[in-house]
């Protein structure tokens, strides 16, 4: 087995600790006690960054982590028995990512740095103790395992029932919503993530993607810049994506 790309020691000089992270309060229950968070402080292990293209965890490798994304982004793939990449999903800093090799003990992805990214490993064995004594960090871990499923879900209906618009839509808008639960702005934010990769998600041909996105120009829903994307007209975009009724779906 290849070793972690995260080291066993944190780097406490140059990196911070749960309670100095500014995205402590997206990944981590807002309940924990100063001396809980310290508790899970001393089990997480803090490395130097995995450079784009890196891969974080392997499908098919012994499950022995969960990740949180600090900085940077990732995308999860499967591989076609033809070696043909699947991507699954792609994963902002606040994030956990790895949980989905829980019920069978190995990664059932590939996580592959986007760009340049930290993550902070939370080693199983470890976290699964400290579980045991605090109940709302436990529960924060099952809310997020449900909001892996739900958002499996979510994609599956996506490619199942929408065309092309609709799917590009509902993307731009889902890492609108996630950028906006970081306090970021919702209607301009950068995709870490290329083309090819978001053909490949949606299950479009990447000159499909290019088609709806000049499209979406054309009629004043988006302006682009690069990687750069500016929603501005939000409206029309939840009627494509289905969601007229943005803040009800946001409550849910």
């Amino acid at each position: 087995m290849k070793p972690s790309l995260v080291s066993n020691t944190p780097l406490r000089g140059t990196q911070p600790h749960c309670q100095t992270c500014s995205l402590n309060s997206l990944c981590l229950p807002l309940s924990l006690s100063d001396n809980d968070m310290d508790r899970l402080d001393d089990i997480i292990r803090r490395g130097r960054p995995i450079q784009k293209g890196q891969l974080l965890f392997q499908q098919g490798e012994e499950f022995q982590s969960v990740y949180a994304v600090r900085t940077g982004a990732l995308k999860t793939y499967t591989l076609a028995s033809n070696g043909e990449e699947q991507i699954t999903g792609f994963h902002l800093a606040s994030e956990l990512i790895g949980l989905a090799g829980y019920d069978n003990g190995e990664y059932p992805l590939t996580a592959k740095a986007l760009e340049t990214t930290t993550v902070c490993e939370i080693p199983l064995t470890q976290l699964e103790s400290l579980a045991d004594d605090l109940p709302d960090l436990r529960r924060q871990l099952m809310r997020n395992m449900g909001t892996e499923i739900r958002h499996d879900q979510s994609m599956m209906l996506l490619l199942s029932k929408k065309n092309a618009e609709e799917r590009v839509a509902s993307f731009l808008l889902d890492i609108a919503q996630r950028y906006a639960r970081r306090g970021f702005s919702a209607s301009h934010f950068r995709l870490p993530m290329s083309r090819v990769d978001i053909s490949n998600y949606l299950g479009l041909a990447v000159e499909t993607i290019s088609r709806v996105f000049t499209r979406f120009q054309k009629n004043g829903l988006i302006e682009t810049q690069g990687k750069e994307v500016i929603l501005q007209d939000m409206d029309t975009l939840n009627e494509l994506a289905g969601l007229v009724d943005e803040e009800a779906c946001e409550h849910k």
